[in-house]
């Protein structure tokens, strides 16, 4: 009998929600990842942490930095699993080029946005973003807590 698998074309891993809080996105890109097989194994499960994860750009190569994948109990004994292991980011040398011109400008930084799968393989979305100031941040919570509200007012009067 054939073995099924399931479709987990463009299935998300993880977000990074408070990379939207803190930062206001310029452009977006998509880039391969060079994982682990154990890696790839906790990615399955969902054990992954992205939150404090940042990209960084060195010799002309792009790495994730601070995202956690948290090995499975049953990892195997010849392996040694390293939660917080730097991950070598994939994209063609014409984008890491023009990044690398756009990071070095004042206040521009690249976070990682998510994890998913496509076409069988981890994809992360990876974002040239510019810091949020403290007011765009407390302006960021009122709209939030505005919608809210509105919500709720909604909910109660359709009652």
């Amino acid at each position: 009998m054939a073995n099924k698998k399931q479709d987990n074309s463009n299935a998300r891993i993880a977000d990074n929600k408070k990379a939207a809080f803190n930062y206001f996105f310029e452009e977006r890109y998509e880039a391969g990842m060079v994982l682990e097989g154990w890696e790839v194994k906790a990615l399955r499960e969902g054990k992954v942490q992205l939150t404090d994860g940042y990209v960084m750009i060195r010799d002309g190569e792009m790495f994730i930095v601070g995202c956690q994948i948290n090995p499975l109990k049953s990892a195997s004994t010849h392996v040694n699993p390293d939660a917080i292991r730097t991950k070598k980011l994939l994209l063609h040398k014409e984008e890491i080029r023009r990044l690398t011109g756009k990071v070095e400008q004042k206040g521009y930084t690249l976070v990682p946005l998510n994890l998913h799968w496509k076409a069988g393989k981890v994809k992360c979305d990876i974002a040239l973003a510019k810091g949020k100031a403290e007011h765009d941040k407390r302006d960021t919570i009122k709209d939030r807590e505005g919608k809210r509200e509105v919500e709720r007012a909604l909910k109660t009067h359709n009652r």
